[in-house]
């Protein structure tokens, strides 16, 4: 089967940011953002994926993360859609749950050529304040997906179970969850013929 494989670079005012993807790679990283948490939980999604991932993000982040982190969710979701091309053959959808310590993430994709994501949902509703840690938010993480998801076009579904107090405890199941998940939709059916699709075409 032909690599697939995509380099993408995006330059702006505010930002410059270079992604290097390998679906169905070994795992592999190498990540700077200049947002360490950040950069911690796309190695945990490259990992348990199992896409080999470069990425080098500079950014001004001295003004604000928000720029550099929703631009990064913007280039790794182009370079998603250049690698899987016409999307021949694949499984499409992908779900998985995940936990950690008191937190099980619940994550849902579906490759369909509609980006979709409505936010980080829990069974009590709206999300509450919790502490940022270097100065990154769940309201940053679902900034992140909202872009990825729009670019892959991808609809994007994920639930915890419950809310931690610690920032990480919350991130961590579902960019791991978001990694096997995806995995799981960008795998080759054998049985597939075509595009996983009755009209036979995802944009």
């Amino acid at each position: 089967m032909k690599k697939r494989v995509a380099l993408i670079n995006r330059k702006t005012k505010e930002t410059r940011i270079s992604v290097k993807l390998l679906i169905g790679g070994q795992g592999k990283s190498k990540i700077d953002t200049g947002i360490g948490i950040l950069d911690h939980m796309l190695e945990l999604f490259s990992f348990h994926g199992l896409f080999d991932l470069e990425i080098l993000a500079k950014g001004d982040l001295k003004v604000d993360i928000h720029h550099t982190n929703e631009d990064i969710g913007i280039v790794l979701g182009d370079a998603f859609k250049t690698a899987l091309a016409d999307k021949l053959g694949i499984k499409r959808f992908g779900s998985i749950s995940v936990p950690m310590e008191d937190v099980v993430a619940n994550v849902v994709v579906d490759i369909s050529g509609r980006g979709f994501f409505s936010g980080i949902k829990t069974a009590v509703g709206k999300l509450p304040k919790i502490k940022k840690e270097e100065g990154y938010s769940l309201e940053y993480a679902n900034h992140f997906f909202e872009a990825f998801a729009k670019r892959l076009g991808m609809n994007l579904d994920i639930s915890i179970s419950s809310l931690d107090p610690d920032l990480h405890t919350n991130l961590e199941p579902i960019f791991k969850g978001l990694g096997i998940a995806l995995d799981q939709a960008t795998q080759i059916d054998p049985r597939r013929k075509g595009v996983p699709s009755t009209k036979g075409v995802i944009d």
